[in-house]
């Protein structure tokens, strides 16, 4: 098999939220409807479709917890980026779950989208 594709699919409460957090961030919003938003993600346009809850549940016949059982990893250019996007979260509505801190080579910090989705904003040299 060839998968041509790859995208990610979340449950949310509110789609006008999830909507403006999204866009507030600097992601572009792809389509939108009564039951999903779709925003485009980086340079490769990776697509997140955030469904209601009840409409995934429902298209999928499987139960949606909170949260998400993976993080997405962001990339920055420089230090001083991560800590933009810090004050950029805040400013949308996001909630920041770990303050910036040195990896090794990198900086990053973790924040949480208004369904608790969680992401991770990443600078490592080179990459």
């Amino acid at each position: 098999m060839k998968t041509k594709q790859i995208w990610a699919n979340f449950a949310v409460a509110d789609l006008e939220r999830t909507t403006k957090f999204y866009t507030e961030l600097g992601f572009t919003s792809n389509n939108s409807n009564s039951e999903l938003t779709s925003i485009s993600f980086g340079e490769n346009n990776f697509i997140i479709n955030f469904f209601l809850k009840e409409i995934i549940e429902k298209n999928t016949k499987t139960e949606f917890s909170a949260g998400n059982e993976i993080i997405f990893s962001l990339s920055a250019a420089s230090k001083e980026e991560v800590d933009e996007w810090v004050e950029t979260v805040k400013k949308a509505g996001g909630k920041i779950s770990v303050e910036p801190y040195e990896i090794d080579k990198g900086y990053t910090f973790v924040f949480s989208d208004p369904d608790n989705h969680k992401f991770n904003v990443l600078y490592w040299p080179g990459m």
